[in-house]
């Protein structure tokens, strides 16, 4: 048994690893600045329940018989449980290396990609479990199916040697996986340039046993024939023939057989795709990963629908990046004659800075005449960053284009803003990454209406 601590503990990547060690029956504890500002409570009380121990972020929780101190590049240099660790002499290790063991110990399966990692990993996992393959997964997402009193939903050790994790390439860690089956979905404008995302997924790509591509996107071709054997899924090699196409579910024909999502939008379909075919290849009868899906029950915050009162529908989505976004208002787009009115809160102002055309371009290219744009202020999760844009840019440059934008500094002024506003038919969509309390906003909102 090993003593680990892991320094931001509350995030998505280290809160699946703390989740795993304490389950190998390892000694864990940790810290999250977001739990001393009385933030993500339900996910300290989940990690309470399975017995690890949370310190409050002013290194106190810090002792010499630290086997390992686990950090993320979220964390920064200054942090005073990073300064009492180095003062300690503390073995400090990154996410992705504690990661990267669980990777190369197991039979992995890691998904990769700009969009839809977290609900096709989840999708993989839960077929070979429905399959019988006891598997274990770390996602970047709470999986539904997994969420409990103890389990936050984004880690699961199960009996089987099979290991389903999503591949962050945000930080390009990615670098150090070796798996034995590497999918990879698509290459789009996120937290790096195209060429250099190219680049890590290439490199990737060396480095596992078996790859599996995206024929139907064109950067992933563009690397393709730089890989070795690589196994194609889409629309075209994989016979996809879309037969319905519903906002809370989805019909279609793919490798031969009859597939009933019980989710909308062409990228869930997508997402079942590339799923399928990695199943397939494990050794997964269509018929049987068919089955499976139809019993899929989603991922927290991916195409959430929170609910549906007097003909109004609202919906909750980390939808964050131009890509993602374009996916979710074609989805919500299911029935044109709806209006949709699209509340989208953008993640970390770098990131807006940096897509801040793309983002109103795809607002412009996806929204009617007839629907609506709201954003409050961009999420800010800590650190030193400069704050030199604004959601309200964005605003006004879509305004521009005839879309009826409205910006707002504090998000509690959107529900009653909304009272006179909304009509019988439309569909809310509450869009945006990282802030968990976006969801608390969202069924606040269903209530309000």
């Amino acid at each position: 048994m090993s003593k680990y601590y892991f320094c931001a503990i509350a995030g998505s990547g280290m809160s699946a690893l703390a989740q795993m060690a304490a389950m190998e029956g390892n000694s864990v504890s940790g810290s999250d600045r977001s739990f001393d500002q009385g933030k993500n409570i339900d996910i300290k009380t989940k990690f309470e329940n399975i017995g690890i121990k949370i310190f409050p972020q002013d290194s106190t929780g810090i002792t010499s018989d630290i086997d390992f101190f686990v950090v993320s590049t979220a964390v920064e240099d200054n942090n005073p449980d990073i300064i009492r660790a180095r003062e300690l002499g503390l073995n400090i290790i990154h996410r992705s290396e504690l990661l990267s063991r669980y990777v190369n110990t197991h039979r992995t399966i890691a998904v990769a990609g700009t969009s839809g990692k977290s609900t096709t990993t989840a999708m993989i996992w839960h077929i070979l479990n429905e399959n019988g393959f006891e598997p274990s997964v770390i996602n970047g997402a709470y999986i539904n199916s997994l969420m409990s009193e103890k389990l936050i939903g984004n880690a699961y050790m199960g009996g089987g040697d099979i290991l389903v994790i999503e591949a962050d390439e945000s930080d390009a860690t990615i670098k150090k996986y070796k798996p034995e089956i590497a999918l990879i979905l698509n290459i789009s404008r996120d937290h790096k340039s195209i060429d250099e995302l190219k680049d890590i997924f290439l490199f990737f790509s060396k480095q596992s046993k078996n790859v599996f591509l995206n024929e139907d996107d064109s950067n992933l071709m563009d690397i393709s024939n730089q890989i070795s054997n690589p196994v194609f899924f889409g629309h075209k090699s994989s016979g996809v023939e879309i037969k319905k196409l519903e906002l809370s579910r989805s019909e279609f024909e793919a490798f031969g057989g009859i597939f009933s999502l019980p989710m909308g939008g062409i990228h869930n379909i997508e997402n079942a795709i590339a799923a399928t075919a990695v199943a397939k290849h494990i050794g997964v009868d269509i018929k049987d990963i068919s089955k499976s899906l139809s019993s899929f029950k989603g991922t927290f915050r991916r195409f959430n629908i929170i609910g549906e009162k007097n003909d109004i529908t609202v919906i909750d989505d980390y939808a964050h990046n131009p890509q993602k976004i374009a996916a979710i208002l074609k989805a919500f787009n299911a029935d044109p004659s709806k209006r949709i009115i699209a509340i989208y809160q953008p993640h970390g102002f770098g990131p807006t800075r940096m897509l801040k055309d793309e983002l109103v371009e795809v607002f412009c290219k996806n929204l009617k005449s007839s629907d609506i744009l709201i954003m409050p202020e961009i999420f800010y999760s800590g650190g030193t960053v400069s704050r030199d844009i604004s959601s309200q840019d964005i605003v006004t440059e879509v305004s521009k284009k005839g879309i009826e934008s409205y910006y707002f500094n504090d998000r509690n002024l959107i529900p009653p803003f909304l009272r006179n506003k909304i009509r019988s038919g439309d569909i809310i969509g509450v869009i945006g990454a990282r802030d968990n309390s976006l969801h608390n906003f969202a069924v606040d909102l269903f209530n309000s209406i």
